[in-house]
């Protein structure tokens, strides 16, 4: 992990506050950190969907080589694979045919939990993802058997600090990892 930002030097949560009118809100710095690390042993070509915080705290040489698929035009502009995604959109050869079935890592961490949004950023995932493609999302734990049916995830151990979240969530994975086995020294249950 060391080749990442340093937390206490990660200038996007230092600049960037978090805007309740995009549902933004952001892990804390181990949790990111944790994320990262994962990204690091698993992914090459990485898909960042409504995780602006990830992204910004991706190295250069790293950032270079994923996408961050948002909203906020304000966050994407400020780097050459930001790109405009919108959940509701379900053309996405008009906006991503160029890298459709190109994603070995997708982290997903949606505005919205209901089934109607799940459904889509699980389609826009299958769409980005290779085939051998690796996903991490969070998400309420409720989600479970959701989350199962449409990405074929199950639920980890880990889970995220949101610090500005009135609820607790979880990680999904449909891969295996030791590290997602542990339980976060930052969630006290």
């Amino acid at each position: 992990m060391d080749k990442f930002i340093d937390s206490k030097d990660n200038k996007f949560l230092k600049r960037t506050p978090e805007n309740a009118d995009f549902n933004q809100y952001w892990y804390s710095e181990k949790t990111i950190q944790f994320i990262l690390s994962q990204v690091q042993k698993h992914g090459n070509k990485i898909g960042l969907i409504s995780t602006p915080s990830i992204f910004f705290s991706l190295p250069k040489e790293i950032q270079d080589k994923s996408y961050l698929f948002d909203i906020d035009e304000a966050l994407i502009s400020k780097h050459k694979n930001g790109r405009k995604y919108d959940f509701n959109w379900t053309n996405y050869d008009e906006k991503f045919s160029d890298l459709k079935g190109t994603f070995d890592f997708i982290v997903i961490d949606p505005p919205f939990i209901t089934e109607e949004a799940w459904s889509k950023f699980a389609a826009f995932a299958k769409y980005l993802a290779s085939d051998k493609c690796k996903i991490l999302v969070s998400s309420i734990a409720e989600n479970d058997e959701k989350l199962k049916r449409l990405l074929n995830l199950d639920i980890k151990s880990f889970k995220p600090s949101i610090p500005h979240l009135v609820y607790q969530y979880n990680f999904f994975a449909n891969y295996d990892d030791e590290e997602l086995n542990t339980k976060n020294p930052e969630i006290f249950e």
